[in-house]
């Protein structure tokens, strides 16, 4: 018999994927972590049985992360990942020729491990002598220490209701992090779905707490396919720094070839005009507007929190007739 993981994307919506074959599971403290081959994304990292990403597009994703931020600093040497264990978010970082430092944080010491004995597109970056990977508490490590950084990334686990991150989506902790940046510093956070339909769930309220501490920020989106919608970002920026809608693409295309070793797959010139480009509704709803975030009132947005897939029961199953 076929074996598939659902997923809840939303009340009402489910989607399936055919399951081919899981290759490795672990549980941690924290979650459970599975690599897996499903039918229409090839091998995918499943986290509590939700997917996390998928080889066939997860650069998509983590290429819009970081490049932007990256590019529009003048010479960033030092760079701070709140979260990203898998390592692709540090895999890009450590193609910039500047960095000197890459600090990644993550407090699941379990899911970084089984992501550098299986994920081996990030064997190289795990292994780079400039990455510095600390396991700990993202807001934690900044507090205990005074290094400041050029670019800050915070690529975090959704703010679910309940979940462990929602209170570093909130105007007490960038105000914090503005203190952790070096003159001229950058802020880039993922923000959560962005598609037209559940964009004022979180990608519209972190837009608007971010800020409400830094004037200079600007959102931006891209369809990920494994996703099923789109994605958005956040990146604040110093005032009166260029706007990234008007660099043209042959700029965008120059400071990729001098900067960034290796070809990216999907982050181009052309592709850069793109997702700076949000639609008429978007641009409505970010106009519109007006929660501020923070760990002492109660307007926290949330994403939905899904139901979890059945990867874990087919692991059961799987042992018992072993």
């Amino acid at each position: 018999m076929s074996k598939w993981l659902e997923e809840s994307i939303e009340p009402g919506f489910r989607a399936s994927y055919k399951l081919d074959k899981i290759l490795a599971s672990t549980t941690s403290e924290f979650q459970h972590v599975d690599l897996v081959d499903i039918e229409p994304f090839g091998r995918s990292l499943v986290i509590d049985g939700l997917l996390q990403s998928c080889r066939c597009d997860e650069f998509v994703y983590h290429e819009c992360l970081v490049h932007p931020a990256m590019l529009m600093h003048p010479n960033p040497k030092t760079v701070y990942i709140g979260g990203g264990g898998e390592g692709s978010t540090a895999r890009e970082v450590l193609r910039h020729k500047s960095v000197e430092k890459c600090v990644m944080v993550d407090i699941d010491k379990d899911v970084v491990q089984f992501c550098k004995d299986h994920l081996d597109e990030n064997a190289e970056a795990f292994a780079d002598k400039r990455l510095d990977l600390v396991i700990s508490c993202a807001k934690a490590y900044l507090e205990q220490n005074d290094t400041k950084f050029d670019v800050i990334i915070m690529d975090l686990d959704d703010p679910l209701e309940g979940g462990p991150c929602y209170q570093l989506y909130s105007t007490e902790f960038y105000t914090f992090l503005k203190s952790k940046l070096n003159p001229g510093g950058i802020i880039v956070t993922q923000s959560g779905q962005s598609g037209i339909k559940q964009h004022t769930l979180v990608f519209t309220p972190i837009h608007n707490t971010l800020k409400s501490v830094f004037p200079n920020t600007v959102p931006y989106n891209q369809a990920i396919y494994s996703f099923l919608d789109e994605w958005g970002w956040n990146v604040a920026l110093p005032e009166g720094a260029k706007p990234p809608a008007k660099f043209s693409p042959e700029e965008v295309d120059k400071l990729i070839e001098e900067r960034i070793s290796g070809e990216l797959k999907f982050m181009d010139g052309c592709s850069w005009q793109g997702i700076w480009a949000l639609s008429k509704v978007h641009r409505k709803s970010l106009a519109a507007e007006t929660v501020v975030m923070s760990v002492n009132n109660k307007n926290h947005r949330f994403m939905c929190n899904p139901g979890i897939a059945t990867i874990a029961e087919e692991n059961a199953k799987r042992q018992k007739t072993a």
